[in-house]
């Protein structure tokens, strides 16, 4: 984009709602939104039941291995906010008018990316390889469908949080454009001259100093005139 800092426009320009909405970015942050909801809300709702009617007791269903569930419930939480965060941070990104803020929050957004793409992709593995392992009773048999979901969309959210910090990383690579923070006042164009500077040839004169016009010398008795005796 020319004339962009940091991928975003020049600051304090206004916002088009509609247009930020159809942004990819957005669009990629509101998907992996739904996503993080879709895994940590499988587990918590489904993803404990009963093994048999012998063992009342609520077990997570992968493997029975607490850790699973409780670290497939700690990533969705954790992407869940930050795509709220970065959402909003998105929205107000544009306003930011100094540079060095403008690239804080894309290396903040940039490194919490890929952080979360790493999280995602142990989430998977973990969780895929816990349900490889669980005998299905008829208890477990009731929340399959939810463990299947929970694997399935953590390793979604893998490819979206990858996407998300390469689109971070591009924006950052973009650099900054320092014509948006220059005053008005001078040439957009390098070879503009300074406004205001005299024109000139640039070689000093030679010509001696010549007196003011209608400037005569005095004298001090002008030719025809007499002074008159008393």
């Amino acid at each position: 984009m020319e004339g962009a800092s940091f991928g975003a426009g020049r600051a304090g320009a206004a916002i088009d709602p509609v247009d930020f909405l159809k942004q990819p970015q957005t669009l990629l942050r509101v998907t992996t939104w739904i996503f993080s909801i879709v895994v940590f809300g499988s587990i918590v709702n489904e993803c404990y039941v009963n093994k048999d009617s012998q063992h009342p007791e609520l077990l997570c269903i992968f493997n029975e291995n607490e850790s699973a569930c409780s670290y497939g419930i700690a990533v969705g939480v954790i992407a869940f906010f930050g795509c709220i965060f970065f959402f909003v941070l998105d929205l107000h990104f544009q306003q930011i008018s100094s540079v060095k803020d403008r690239k804080r929050a894309v290396l903040l957004d940039l490194g919490f990316s890929g952080f979360l793409a790493f999280l995602w992709f142990v989430a998977f593995c973990f969780l895929a390889n816990q349900w490889q392992r669980t005998t299905l009773t008829r208890g477990f048999a009731q929340g399959a469908d939810a463990a299947r979901a929970a694997i399935t969309f953590s390793f979604f959210s893998i490819i979206i949080w990858v996407v998300l910090a390469l689109r971070a990383l591009q924006r950052y690579r973009l650099g900054t454009d320092m014509s948006l923070f220059a005053t008005e006042q001078f040439g957009t164009e390098p070879s503009a001259s300074y406004p205001g500077y005299p024109g000139g040839s640039g070689v000093e004169s030679t010509e001696t100093y010549q007196s003011p016009p209608f400037t005569e010398t005095l004298e001090a008795n002008p030719k025809g005139y007499q002074v008159p005796a008393y």
